[in-house]
């Protein structure tokens, strides 16, 4: 292909100049070496490209036909030279992030602000989506980046932490108060009797919390199930029940006293969260790279 390709570039500065002597002094090739490529080509494909006349040479009814498919060919290299150049002067490049709505709002939005105020010119794609759907995306190459609750292990993925979060229980003092009256209910038997706001069955965070209560051999009497952790904390907020959240995603309502923590015996164990993606992404996507070489130099 490459020769091929040679003798097209040829036969195409020969149609252009359409003079052989002019065509070599554009190519820094002799006459003798473009007379050969042309008859080569001619030769390939079984026709007469050229008419030789006094003046130079003229292209054929079949040469024409090739000219323009050529001339195409070569002006879409030529354009996809300079899109190349141009993007490695402005760092034009595209990301794709997958990403829960709550961690994207929580904690990954304040990183985006400022990464894409310092490169303007990064295509960023979110894909909000729960973080299972996150997983599944990234083995299926849909998408770059997933930034979730960090699991123990995914074999074939590299991970960079961001932050611990602490899952915790909250509610306001007005529904234990409504509790207490309503059902004699007291600490002890707070798990037999309130409401518990839970996201689905398959978010992993519920199950990480479920696996912890099972440890502690606590049952939850009565689940509500959310579709995300703004309404978790909201329906809290209300008096509604005790909702099952992330301690760091409402520290501004406990540090008020809006919401209250319930005390556990044994505190539910900090995880990571923080971006899951595979190691040969950052050598395929420059941007990639880039993007995570930030989070990492401004992690606090």
């Amino acid at each position: 292909m490459e020769s091929n390709l040679n003798l097209y570039y040829i036969f195409y500065t020969v149609a252009e100049c359409k003079n052989i002597s002019a065509a070599a002094k554009e190519l820094y090739i002799s006459q003798p070496a473009i007379s050969k490529a042309i008859s080569k080509l001619e030769s390939n494909l079984d026709t007469t490209l050229f008419i030789r006349n006094s003046r130079g040479v003229t292209l054929t009814q079949e040469g024409e036909y090739l000219y323009g498919q050529v001339k195409h060919a070569f002006a879409c290299i030529r354009n996809g030279e300079d899109r190349i150049k141009k993007m490695n002067e402005l760092g034009v490049g595209h990301i794709t992030i997958g990403v829960s709505t709550t961690l994207c709002k929580f904690v990954l939005l304040p990183y985006l602000n400022e990464y894409i105020k310092k490169n303007p010119h990064i295509k960023i794609k979110i894909c909000c989506q729960t973080s299972s759907e996150t997983i599944n995306a990234l083995e299926n190459g849909s998408i770059d980046i997933g930034f979730i609750g960090l699991p123990d292990k995914i074999k074939g993925f590299t991970s960079t932490p961001l932050m611990e979060i602490h899952d915790t229980f909250v509610t306001t003092k007005n529904y234990l108060e409504h509790l207490k009256i309503r059902e004699g209910v007291n600490e002890d038997n707070l798990f037999n009797h309130a409401v518990f706001m839970m996201l689905n069955s398959e978010n992993i965070s519920r199950k990480y919390v479920e696996h912890y209560l099972s440890t502690r051999h606590l049952e939850l009497s009565e689940i509500m199930e959310v579709g995300n952790m703004d309404l978790l904390i909201e329906f809290a907020k209300i008096d509604l029940g005790i909702a099952c959240v992330i301690q760091e995603f409402v520290q501004p309502e406990l540090d008020t006293g809006e919401l209250m923590e319930i005390t556990l015996e044994q505190a539910i164990p900090k995880r990571d969260v923080g971006f899951l993606y595979r190691h040969s992404t950052l050598k395929e996507n420059p941007a990639v790279e880039g993007f995570i070489t930030y989070i990492k130099d401004h992690i606090s």
